[in-house]
């Protein structure tokens, strides 16, 4: 029968495609790994469970070869998005388990860590993706796209340490609770969670779908409790590859440290053996905290004001009194009237913490409408931060910041959360196997 004979439908199947039915081998092998639930269109996890392995949908072909080039390896002894260079794009989801056992949590991860491998590397996922009588395995809107270095990162929250699945033993002593620091005022809408997906991606939609198909995977298991979007510039619009900007106009970033030197980051970001919980060896604690800036009045400033805000020049990202964005700070440097150059109050000096701590920032900037109530546009920075030990760390730096920094004059920190980012896993285990 030729095409033509064939003929299609409105959806681009043709009539003997659109007609087809499963076989009742392919039926018996469908029910059998995952349960006559999915032929009946259960969405809970140990349905998607048995399609989360399916064959490759890659773009490589479509794309020369590129979509190669834009893979960020999944398997490894860290999760990529921590230490990977960071992507134009984020979307992060916190959710809250709905399971009563720790089988179905280990069922979701297992889940979870096919899936983000398949799609990570630019596949579809699960087998079920051309039966037009079946809900499709992949909501299909990245078919065709390249992976745009797209990695996926789970954590835990404190929460999931609580008496609901026996782990309130294995809670580390390095994550504990933040307090309320002086100035938050944190609203439950942006905050908490008993578990986390960050997903970051040279293209929105790429990370959209991955984070969609996470929530999907996890129906029966785990809810969403909240989300945010983020974006930096792109690699296009800065072929440099510089210090990326926030909303403010300033760069952001510029003390972290050295990613590629790997003894820097075993002493500041990743856990090392005997130093806690032995489940998270190769981990970090992850802090996000949803920062709102009040842009309206910063654009008012004075850009002399501005620059003594954060102790940095606008166009270079130089220390004041220096010249170069990576400068070391001179904290003690006076001008001729004997003030400081970098001043008590600015921001840069008191997150320096007199070089003596350090955390890994990978902050993305949001912008979400206009605030109903004021009228003002809600928009700042979705900070996230990476280190060993929340306790000498992040709480620290954050107290000091709190209580004295002229930058608190124009934010307000409106959404926190922590998790405990668990170590990579290697091929054919699933994230979270050292804990679960």
């Amino acid at each position: 029968m030729s095409k033509k004979q064939q003929g299609t439908n409105d959806y681009g199947l043709s009539s003997e495609r659109k007609g087809k039915q499963l076989s009742r081998r392919e039926l018996l092998k469908l029910a059998g790994v995952g349960g006559i639930g999915l032929m009946l269109g259960g969405t809970g996890v140990g349905s998607i469970l048995s399609v989360t392995g399916g064959k490759s949908q890659s773009s490589s072909a479509a794309n020369g070869g590129s979509a190669k080039e834009s893979i960020v390896p999944f398997y490894g002894s860290h999760q990529a998005g921590i230490a990977t260079p960071a992507q134009n794009f984020l979307c992060f989801g916190s959710f809250d388990l709905t399971a009563s056992s720790l089988s179905e949590v280990r069922k979701l991860f297992q889940a979870w860590t096919k899936a983000a491998a398949a799609m990570t590397s630019g596949q579809m996922i699960g087998e079920i993706n051309d039966y037009p009588n079946m809900p499709p395995s992949d909501t299909g809107e990245a078919a065709g796209l390249s992976p745009s270095r797209m990695t996926i990162t789970f954590g835990a929250g404190p929460s999931l340490f609580d008496s609901r699945f026996g782990l309130a033993g294995k809670r580390p002593a390095a994550f504990p609770d933040l307090p309320v620091f002086r100035a938050d005022d944190i609203q439950p809408q942006w905050s908490g969670g008993d578990l986390c997906v960050q997903v970051c991606a040279d293209d929105l939609q790429v990370a959209f779908h991955a984070l969609r198909n996470m929530a999907r995977i996890a129906r029966g298991t785990a809810v969403l409790r909240w989300t945010q979007d983020g974006f930096q510039r792109s690699g296009q619009a800065d072929t440099s590859g510089g210090t990326p900007r926030n909303l403010m106009g300033f760069k952001d970033g510029t003390g972290n440290p050295d990613t590629t030197d790997a003894a820097k980051m075993n002493e500041t970001v990743w856990i090392q053996p005997g130093t806690g919980a032995s489940w998270m060896e190769g981990g970090s604690y992850m802090v996000v905290r949803r920062i709102r800036m009040r842009i309206e009045i910063w654009d008012r400033s004075t850009l002399q004001d501005q620059e003594v805000t954060f102790g940095r020049y606008r166009t270079t990202g130089a220390p004041l009194g220096g010249q170069d964005e990576f400068d070391p700070l001179d904290l003690e440097k006076c001008d001729a009237s004997g003030n400081l150059v970098i001043p008590e109050t600015a921001h840069s000096r008191l997150a320096h913490m007199n070089g003596k701590v350090q955390i890994l920032r990978r902050a993305f900037s949001y912008s979400s409408g206009i605030d109903a109530k004021t009228g003002q546009i809600d928009a700042g920075l979705f900070f996230i931060c990476f280190q060993q030990d929340l306790r000498k760390q992040f709480m620290p730096m954050q107290h000091k910041l709190a209580a004295a920094d002229k930058l608190n004059e124009y934010i307000v920190h409106v959404g926190s959360a922590t998790f405990a980012c668990f170590p990579g896993a290697r091929e054919g285990g699933y994230i979270g196997e050292t804990l679960f």
